[in-house]
């Protein structure tokens, strides 16, 4: 049996080889099988720091493989090119600032064998702020309204899937990725557990505010829900201005003298202007259905993959490895 562990880097110099070696000596502890991991540098504006570490880890541990992205893509599209080079029978995704601890693996693979598909770790209590924690609650309560999630169905980025899971969920090409979407399209066979959340070892989280508002959005295209929702608004004013058509030809009748300018002019705007909307919702809802079926922006840029054996040759004459720049990054990897 062979578990794949993948994990997103982005800026992780100083914790990725604490949570590599504690993730293997967990498993030789659990006895459950082989390990692999894929590591996946989301082009860390560190200077190299990152690459470096990850390559060192290579170098030192046949099970490592490196996939060193040319342009920061975020956490999420990252988690899908590590997904790409997974092997294993039952992938695992962890963190990289050790909050994921490896501690806690037992519980998710003791959960996966009694036949889930995907087994997701939930923290009962969170080592965030209280404004990262609203915004995961609105996280969540937008998942079961837009997509359709199981209200009793809790994510984090702490989760195991079957290989299945894997091969069906890289098919999905679109740049916009949101993982927990991707995966509920794959099976609705979904169990949580509750685990541990430790503290962040060194640093403060990757994700901005500007950062989480994009991967919300993200779940935008995940669902017509909004689309439909102007379509839904669109028959109110509708009907509210034919209502108002109605009120003001019977207030008419009833007294001649009413004058009339203002009152028809408003419910003529409401009117129509609902009829624009349903047409717009209409419209809407086939453009999002090519939308969502034609994206063709690449997820994610490999720059190099890094495998045991493959590194000692790229070393200069001064023995250290040569490191390229990223260049901008216009994003972050929680």
């Amino acid at each position: 049996m062979l578990y794949s562990v993948i994990i997103p880097c982005y800026k992780s110099s100083r914790t990725i080889r604490g949570v590599v070696e504690e993730t293997m000596q967990k498993f030789e502890e659990m006895n459950r099988g082989q390990v692999e991991f894929v590591l996946v540098d989301d082009c860390s504006p560190d200077e190299g720091a990152t690459v470096t570490e990850l390559r060192h880890l290579v170098e030192e541990y046949p099970c490592v493989r490196v996939v060193e992205l040319a342009k920061n893509s975020g956490q999420h599209n990252a988690q899908m090119a590590a997904l790409n080079y997974a092997k294993g029978d039952f992938i695992i995704s962890m963190d990289d600032d050790g909050q994921t601890s490896p501690t806690q693996l037992e519980k998710l693979l003791d959960e996966i064998q009694k036949g889930y598909d995907i087994v997701y770790a939930y923290y009962p209590h969170k080592q965030h702020s209280g404004g990262r924690n609203l915004g995961s609650k609105f996280n969540q309560w937008s998942m079961n309204v837009l997509i359709g999630k199981p209200k009793d169905m809790k994510t984090s980025s702490f989760w195991v899937i079957r290989r299945f899971v894997r091969d069906y969920a890289i098919q999905y090409r679109s740049s916009y990725t949101h993982i927990q979407g991707v995966f509920l399209r794959v099976t609705r066979n979904i169990s949580s557990v509750p685990v541990e959340h430790f503290q962040r070892q060194v640093g403060q989280s990757g994700y901005t505010f500007k950062k989480l508002v994009q991967l919300w959005a993200n779940i935008i295209g995940f669902s017509t829900v909004p689309l439909r929702l102007a379509t839904i608004l669109g028959n109110i004013f509708a009907l509210t201005g034919l209502i108002g058509i109605i009120a003001v030809v019977i207030r008419k009748i009833i007294r001649p003298v009413t004058a009339i300018g203002w009152p028809s002019l408003m419910v003529s705007i409401f009117f129509f202007s609902g009829l624009i909307l349903i047409f717009m919702g209409l419209i809407g809802e086939y453009i999002g259905r090519i939308f969502l079926g034609m994206s063709n922006n690449p997820q994610y840029v490999v720059r190099r993959i890094d495998e045991h054996g493959s590194i000692p040759d790229l070393k200069d004459g001064s023995g250290e490895i040569p490191y390229e720049s990223c260049g901008e990054n216009k994003g972050g990897t929680a």
